[in-house]
């Protein structure tokens, strides 16, 4: 699958909430493309948000974040010792599942920001955690990122 650009996101986006009941105009969901290399950046204020990782085209990871988790957003994916479950410990653990055969632990989140394309989609944080939940589930089911679940769910 190719890279979605900005109005394709948007369009699906609001189908599926459309499909649940809420209007939402275009202009409301903010969409940001940045290719690889990618620098991360902070969650923007009163915002709540999805973010997915592309690697050669195939999504790795798609995540959320509420109004208070700026570190989730902007560095945890980054960091394999950060979180319990974050990108870099995917590709850490099976980096054969995205056709690479090492990359070392000091050096994983580096390669993620220069290989791999990052898509941040910004919502009014007041729109609540069922739209971000329903976003989310939306752009897995969609995307199929590699990185997702539990491999005993796969």
């Amino acid at each position: 699958m190719a890279l979605p650009d900005e109005e394709t996101i948007r369009d699906r986006l609001r189908a599926v909430a459309c499909l649940a009941g809420q209007e939402i105009a275009a202009k409301d969901i903010e969409v940001e493309i940045h290719k690889a290399p990618h620098a991360p950046s902070a969650l923007p204020p009163g915002k709540i948000a999805v973010y997915v990782f592309f690697h050669n085209g195939r999504c790795l990871k798609v995540g959320r974040v509420g109004r208070n988790s700026n570190a989730r957003y902007a560095s945890q994916h980054y960091a394999p010792g950060s979180s319990n479950s974050n990108l870099a410990n995917s590709i850490l653990k099976s980096p054969d599942r995205i056709g690479i055969n090492f990359v070392e632990p000091e050096r994983v989140g580096d390669w993620i920001k220069n290989n791999t394309d990052r898509i941040n989609i910004a919502f009014p944080a007041d729109w609540g955690i069922p739209l971000l939940t329903l976003a989310e589930a939306f752009l897995q089911f969609w995307l199929q990122p590699v990185y997702e679940g539990f491999r005993s769910q796969r």
